[in-house]
This record gives structure tokens, sequence and C-alpha cells, in this order.
């Protein structure tokens, strides 16, 4: 079996983040979003995966490199325009030949994996199985109508009276005769081929699609509140480690990380929390479901359920809650004493805070 991750979206809802990153390498517990994607898939027994990019392509590369650090070999595909998700199989064909495959977005996030999908695929190896979840409003998702013993009978894009509440997640499992659907579908109205087109022409026809129900953690991280959310989730799988420089007048309680390079000083850790390399904490409080990036400085200030990226520096801040503060940012606060929630703040941006 081979991946095909999906990682050409530009994700406007992330702004102002992605105006400076690509969304996929958004950071969740320190690491980017697409690892994650990434080490599920290795977990599969994957390890020839190609990454469909957009106009950020350069960027995920600089990041992932050939893959061999995550014990995967990447292939890099460029799809010049957003024609959808069944145009990037289409412009895969050569890399995935005639192998089954697994197809994943690029970013959301399953932290329990899907080796159970995969394994049941290889067993009963339908010619299609699409990865769902249970939801509220299925209006907002591609939907499948499922028969009691797991058959697809149906599948709708966005439906405004939705028949089922099963949403598909992103994570879908083919047999290469899915390149024969999408060889015969046309683009939707909104000019994309869609890959829930190519999945109804198979059931049209006959072929065998299922759906298997995935009860665990899902995200699609496309909002800022998504990553504070997803950061949660993570953290509350670390385990305590301290491998930089923690003084005696520190104190860190629960699960902490403390990566080698970083200092702790005068300052309480209080987890699931994460600092990253070469990080200097001091003078600080660290609350709970926290991750700070590599070569930040935090100083008499208070942080907690908030992501600090790569080289920003809050200081001076009484409290901040369930903020998302972008790279080498400066955050400041001139009078004191306020709680400030909620506190998204871009890239190099450098913000004083008021009461």
């Amino acid at each position: 079996m081979k991946a095909l991750v999906l990682s050409g979206g530009s994700g406007t809802r992330l702004r102002p983040f992605t105006y400076s990153m690509p969304k996929q390498l958004m950071p969740v517990a320190n690491r980017p979003v697409l690892e994650h994607v990434l080490e599920n898939i290795r977990e599969l027994g994957v390890s020839e995966v190609a990454v469909v990019v957009g106009d950020r392509g350069p960027e995920i590369a600089e990041v992932l490199g050939d893959g061999s650090r995550l014990g995967l070999r990447l292939t890099y595909i460029r799809q010049e325009q957003p024609l959808g998700l069944a145009h990037c199989v289409k412009i895969a064909r050569d890399f995935l030949g005639e192998d089954d495959f697994v197809m994943y977005l690029g970013d959301n996030m399953l932290p329990q994996g899907v080796k159970e999908m995969a394994r049941e695929f290889a067993e009963r190896r339908p010619t299609a199985q699409v990865v769902v979840q249970r939801v509220a409003d299925p209006r907002a998702f591609g939907v499948a109508e499922v028969t009691a013993d797991g058959r697809v009978t149906r599948l709708v894009e966005k439906p405004e009276q939705p028949r089922s509440d099963l949403a598909l997640t992103g994570v879908y499992f083919f047999t290469p005769v899915i390149h024969q659907a999408i060889d015969r579908i046309t683009p939707s109205a909104r000019g994309e081929l869609e890959i829930t087109d190519a999945l109804q022409w198979l059931v049209s026809y006959g072929a065998t699609v299922r759906a298997r129900e995935y009860t665990g953690y899902w995200k699609d991280t496309g909002r800022a509140e998504d990553v504070l959310d997803c950061n949660r989730e993570l953290l509350r799988g670390v385990e305590r480690s301290v491998g930089g420089l923690v003084d005696d007048d520190s104190v860190l309680t629960g699960p902490v990380v403390v990566e080698p390079g970083a200092r702790v000083v005068r300052s309480r850790i209080v987890g699931p929390a994460v600092v990253g390399a070469g990080s200097h904490v001091v003078d600080t409080r660290v609350g709970p479901y926290t991750s700070i990036g590599r070569d930040c400085r935090l100083c008499d200030t208070a942080v907690e359920d908030s992501v600090v990226l790569d080289g920003a520096s809050v200081s001076g801040v009484p409290a901040l809650r369930g903020s998302l503060i972008g790279r080498s940012a400066a955050v400041t606060s001139a009078d004191g004493g306020t709680v400030h929630h909620r506190l998204v703040v871009g890239d190099h941006t450098q913000v004083e805070v008021a009461a």
C-alpha cells in the first residue's frame, strides 16, 4: 500500500498565520500537523508517500525533506490549482500505479490512528473504504448513507437535508479501481473533481464501498480554536521528561516536558505542558495545556491553555489564556493586572496589551 497526503489548501480560516506558513505546518504539541499525519501513516506499515502541494510546496518540503527523518520516502506532486480531491488522485496516477493506497487530508488530526481501518480494508478488500464519524450537524461535511452491515449506498457533499449523520473524516482507502471512476466523472458546480462523486460512481455501478466508523478524537485544524483544542488533546498524552535546565527555585508539577537546551528559572509549570528546545522561562507561571515552541522567551508572565510558536516572546503579561502567539511575535504589557483571553497574534507581530 502507498499513501497520498493532500496538503495544498490555502487555509484562509487560519489567517493571519497562513499568510506566513502553510496551515499543515501549524504546530500542535510542538510538532507540525503534517508530521502527526505522516506518523499515523507510518504506523500502517506504509513507507512510500506522495504529498500533493500547492504554492507553499517549497516550505513544506523544507520541513519534511525526503521523509527519512520520519522513516518514510516522500515524493512531492504539485497541484497547480485547487481542482478537487479526485483531481489530486488523478495527478498522482503515475506514483500510485496499480497499488492500493490510503488518501489522507494533511490538516486532519486523528491521534488514535486508523490502524484498525487499514486492517479491515486489507482483510475485506472492498473497492473503496471511507472512514466516517457521527457529527451533530452533517451539513458542513461529505455525508455517507450506510446500511447496517457497513455498505455505503449513497454519498452527498454538504447536503442541505442530510439523511445520515456519518461525516467523511478525510481518510479513504482505495483499490486501483478508483482511477476508472475518476476518469468518468466531470467537475462539480464549483469546478472541482469531487471524490464523493467518484465514490458515488462506484456505488452506482455496483462496486463495494464500505464505511468504517472512527470513534476517537477527530479535528480539522482549520481555525485557531481548532488548533488549541488539538493541542489540549495531544498534550494529554505526554509523559514527563526534563532534558533542559530547571533551577532549584522552580517547580514542575505533573507531565511536563522541558526539551534539551531549554531553561526554567524561578518559575512554576503545571502539566501537561511542553517547553521547546532553546526556550527560556523566567519568573513565569505556565499552566496546563500549554505548548511553548523553540527559542521562545517568557519573562514575568503567566500563560495557560495556549500555544506559543517558535521564537516568540511574552513579557509582563499577568495572565494569558486560550491564546495563539505566532512565530517571532512579541507580546508585552504596559500596565499589568489584566487577564487576556483568546489573544491571537500573527507571526512577526509586536503587540502591547492593555487593560
